[in-house]
């Protein structure tokens, strides 16, 4: 009885913040070890399909960076990062395209096996990510524009949409982008409650110490003392402009734990590190 009398429990402290976020967007950036471990992708499958049943409305943006360094190795390519940013050439885009569809495809497919009913989309359809060169970078690009219509249009008939962070400029080139940073502007343009970022580490340090709660004008002197460095550089700065723009709390957290996506929605202590405004 004591089990029975703590799952109810459980429940009723996720009450309040079921009925805060019900009918509310949630744009989450699935990534990291949550991708390639198979209790971890069962984990995060579960999560979003009970987040959709429960009212909230899940967007996932996916990314696929070791996917694409193993296939990169395999055919002797070499891999370079700028600040996080994987530099891209014309023939890296073809590769680098062919392994995020692939990988959006697989998690369409975890969801559905899920019963979440999910449906991919590319930026490039309908131009729905509209993208310009980061210079220097090849074929790298920043977004500039979101089309919201195909995501709501998804939504509205009860779908998750799977989104592939590829942009297109005008002349119908394709990029590829940070999916931090699709993420952080889909949270934008959605006006969505929170975004999530699914991480390989805790939440942001300064120096040894897990920061639980940053403000967004807190990240850029972190990155100037170096404590925010690599790879947690696009992330860092994605939240920070998410929340400066709007979006309500964003969040990074350790994808490497079970249920990492509702206990930082659904629970009062939460994991990870929050950013406000």
């Amino acid at each position: 009885m004591k089990k029975k009398i703590e799952k109810a429990e459980i429940l009723i402290e996720a009450l309040p913040y079921i009925k805060r976020f019900y009918g509310k967007y949630v744009v989450i950036k699935y990534g990291g070890a949550a991708m390639v471990d198979e209790k971890l992708k069962d984990s995060f499958a579960t999560d979003c399909t009970l987040l959709r049943f429960m009212g909230i409305k899940p967007v996932i943006v996916h990314g696929g960076g070791p996917k694409i360094n193993e296939l990169m190795k395999k055919i002797g390519k070499k891999i370079k990062f700028v600040e996080g940013l994987r530099m891209t050439s014309e023939e890296d885009m073809e590769y680098v395209e062919m392994v995020l569809c692939r990988i959006g495809s697989d998690i369409v497919s975890l969801l559905n096996k899920h019963s979440a009913m999910a449906i991919g989309l590319s930026g490039v359809d309908s131009s729905m990510i509209k993208a310009t060169a980061i210079k220097g970078m090849g074929f790298v690009g920043d977004v500039t524009e979101i089309d919201t219509e195909p995501i709501k249009l998804l939504d509205e008939a009860g779908f998750i949409p799977v989104i592939t962070p590829i942009g297109v400029d005008k002349e119908g080139k394709r990029y590829n982008i940070n999916a931090d940073t699709v993420a952080s502007n889909v949270a934008v343009a959605l006006s969505s409650e929170k975004l999530i970022l699914l991480t390989d580490t805790k939440g942001i340090y300064d120096g040894e110490t897990l920061l639980s709660t940053l403000k967004a004008d807190e990240i850029e002197p972190l990155i100037e003392k170096g404590c925010i460095a690599g790879g947690m550089i696009p992330k860092a700065k994605a939240v920070a402009t998410a929340v400066s723009a709007g979006v309500s709390k964003a969040h990074i957290i350790d994808g490497r734990i079970l249920h990492s996506i509702l206990l930082e929605i659904l629970t009062d202590e939460g994991i990870g590190t929050q950013i406000e405004k």
